[in-house]
């Protein structure tokens, strides 16, 4: 497994990280925790280092889950663990709900608190990475949420600031970077091999500034790993029959028929492993954090960290 250095101020991590959303029984269908936490096992077994999750994963169940795995390895070689706030889950604990409600809160006050509460979540005194979860524009134009991660750093409850980008406004935002890059050490951004439009300001701007660079969505919810069809349904309980919903899905599918001569020409790859390697062959990018909810997954995705006789250079904007 390949590591590198998380922009000039991060740590060092696997060039492949643990995504968390799917494992926390939430938005993604049914889990099962005993699979998920052996998924995990696994993950680090094969040397990833580095796991991203949310407070509102499962309103704190992937984080809690996370927590169990590395009491039960109980070993001083522990991953970095980034961790995201922003969204208010507290209002909505023990009430049922098919997906996770939005409720956005970036004020000084719940920041704190969540930080807080994750700490308490994760079992440990400081948080690797605390990520501003995807707010809105207008909130990051607002002073509060800078104010309160400078706080929890200086008081060292987090050790490296975060912001992950809104999807879609990739360039919208990226002003934000200029503005904040003396804090902000991390970026999290929707990037794949079918979105890309980080690569035009963004990605320029998070070079300039030394910021490390997370990509999330690098399969596109599974999409490239060429497991659907147009036919492909998700259940009541999957974010994805919004966001892969038919109509959607057939777009995607077709943008993806462009590469079909690249997959078959690598094809001793699969495609997962292929578009994970794409993401992490742009200069800006350091980690790419695909959803891993089984020891299978884990195992595939490892391999994407190891490929180093192909080359995207070709595909870059």
């Amino acid at each position: 497994m390949q590591t590198i250095k998380l922009g000039k101020n991060g740590p060092e991590i696997s060039v492949i990280g643990f995504g968390a959303w799917g494992i926390s029984g939430r938005d993604w269908g049914k889990t099962d925790d005993s699979t998920s936490k052996k998924a995990i096992h696994s993950a680090l077994d094969k040397g990833i280092s580095f796991i991203d999750t949310a407070d509102v994963y499962g309103f704190g169940h992937s984080e809690r889950l996370i927590a169990e795995v590395l009491k039960e390895r109980n070993s001083t070689q522990k991953p970095v663990i980034a961790t995201k706030a922003g969204n208010n889950f507290y209002p909505f604990l023990e009430k049922s709900f098919d997906s996770t409600p939005a409720n956005p809160d970036y004020s000084k006050k719940h920041l704190i608190f969540a930080a807080e509460q994750s700490l308490k979540r994760l079992n440990t005194e400081s948080l690797d990475i605390l990520q501003l979860h995807s707010p809105t524009t207008d909130l990051l134009e607002k002073d509060e949420p800078w104010e309160a991660l400078e706080i929890l750093k200086k008081t060292g409850k987090i050790k490296h600031v975060g912001w992950s980008v809104q999807s879609f406004k990739e360039t919208e935002q990226a002003h934000i970077l200029d503005r904040h890059s003396d804090l902000i050490d991390v970026i999290q951004v929707r990037y794949n091999l079918l979105e890309r439009e980080a690569e035009k300001v963004l990605f320029p701007k998070a070079l300039k500034y030394g910021t490390g660079v997370i990509v999330r969505i690098p399969l596109l919810f599974g999409l490239l790993s060429g497991k659907f069809s147009k036919n492909t349904l998700f259940s009541s309980t999957d974010h994805r029959q919004l966001n892969l919903s038919p109509e959607k899905l057939q777009n995607y599918l077709e943008t993806l028929s462009k590469y079909d001569s690249f997959f078959e020409k690598h094809k001793h790859y699969s495609k997962a492993q292929l578009s994970l390697k794409f993401c992490i062959s742009h200069p800006a990018c350091h980690v790419v954090i695909p959803g891993i909810k089984t020891e299978k997954q884990a195992f595939e995705n490892v391999v994407a960290g190891t490929i180093s006789d192909i080359y995207f250079t070709d595909f870059f904007v």
